[in-house]
């Protein structure tokens, strides 16, 4: 048997411990899957001094418990106008009675200090409890009062109605919601038995 090893030539061996060494580099290396982040991004406000990716923030009130929860594949900030912009987020808000509330768009801009989320792009405000979704271009939401509103056209669905309006509002911690400006609907008529 040790003449057989003998026989192996040096570059062999070399070879080998190369091989080795390097399956132990790329185990001591490989931290779960660490991902080399992308381009900075550009932003007309100027350049962002952070940026944070796979980013899930949580919002707490005085008490200790969370309110809202932020979920955004990429936030940026920028400090000149001190906001942070968030690509395709959701939202989820939970109001004082422990209802969840959801909301998602295109793009978010949480303004400083987080006094206002503004989401852009087929904005959507979803009261899973209720059955009901709200379809604008743009949603505001103002966490300290929580009151959630579109200064646009808005639909509200909850089948097998909808209802348009030109301006919606929802009170969140008061399970309300209105619209206004030439309301307009289809509300289908139940057939009675008889």
């Amino acid at each position: 048997m040790r003449q057989r090893l003998a026989r192996i030539p040096p570059k062999f061996w070399l070879l080998l411990i190369l091989l080795a060494l390097g399956v132990v580099l790329a185990l001591f290396f490989d931290r779960g899957g660490v991902r080399i982040p992308g381009p900075v991004p550009e932003d007309p406000a100027g350049e962002p001094d952070y940026f944070l990716e796979g980013a899930n923030l949580t919002r707490f009130n005085e008490q200790g418990e969370a309110y809202q929860r932020l979920q955004s594949p990429r936030l940026v900030h920028t400090p000149v106008d001190d906001v942070t912009r968030a690509k395709t987020p959701r939202l989820r808000i939970y109001d004082e009675d422990e209802r969840v509330w959801l909301a998602r768009g295109e793009s978010g801009r949480l303004a400083p200090n987080g006094t206002q989320v503004t989401l852009s792009g087929q904005a959507e405000l979803e009261a899973p409890e209720e059955n009901w979704l709200l379809e604008t271009e743009v949603l505001h939401y103002l966490p300290g009062s929580g009151h959630a509103y579109s200064q646009g056209e808005a639909t509200l669905r909850q089948p097998p109605q909808h209802i348009r309006g030109e301006r919606f509002d929802a009170w969140i911690n008061e399970g309300r919601a209105r619209l206004t400006g030439k309301v307009r609907g289809f509300h289908p008529v139940k057939e009675s038995s008889s």
